[in-house]
């Protein structure tokens, strides 16, 4: 399957925060995810949420290690540094998991399937971790004013112009033989 990301510059630039990053380095996913704090809207790519999924996994498991609260003398295996990260990266969490399923072309309202025991986590699973999908572009705010590629003039009617013809027929033309 092909990539379906625009052209960038050479040199190494980063695409603009509207569009998902294909190939993202750790780094720059946990970034970006970042800098798109609350943005539910457009599309994140599968390096971008995997690398976010697995920097949050590992903060979180050091934080919560760091010094479990003690209820009645047992370690609950939570710390009060763990419900802080937890607090911070929830919304974050959620909207790069809606961008994903955004670029899988399926509706971000498919996380509720969280709530489902099991089951639904599962199938959400396979659900972020499919390929790119190019009709989830439409899932794109700006998407509706450019072409095939982002930045070329709107795309023309996929039909043939139709002409009419003259009406009443011409004198002498086709339709008076």
């Amino acid at each position: 399957m092909t990539v379906h990301q625009p052209p960038y510059p050479a040199g190494g630039a980063v695409p603009p925060l509207e569009l998902p990053y294909y190939g993202a380095p750790p780094v720059e996913a946990v970034k970006r995810v970042f800098q798109k704090y609350a943005v539910f809207s457009g599309r994140a790519s599968r390096s971008e949420y995997w690398w976010w999924f697995l920097a949050s996994a590992l903060a979180s498991a050091v934080l919560n290690s760091i010094g479990p609260t003690v209820v009645n003398g047992q370690p609950t295996g939570t710390s009060g540094l763990g419900g802080l990260w937890f607090l911070a990266t929830v919304v974050p969490g959620l909207a790069v998991a809606a961008r994903r399923l955004h670029d899988v072309n399926l509706s971000g309202w498919l996380l509720l399937l969280a709530l489902v025991p099991v089951l639904g986590w599962i199938a959400l699973v396979v659900m972020l971790a499919q390929p790119e999908n190019p009709r989830g572009q439409r899932f794109d705010r700006h998407r509706a004013n450019y072409g095939a590629d982002y930045g070329q003039a709107p795309m023309a009617p996929p039909y043939p112009s139709q002409q009419q013809p003259p009406y009443p027929p011409e004198p002498g033309g086709p339709a008076s033989a």
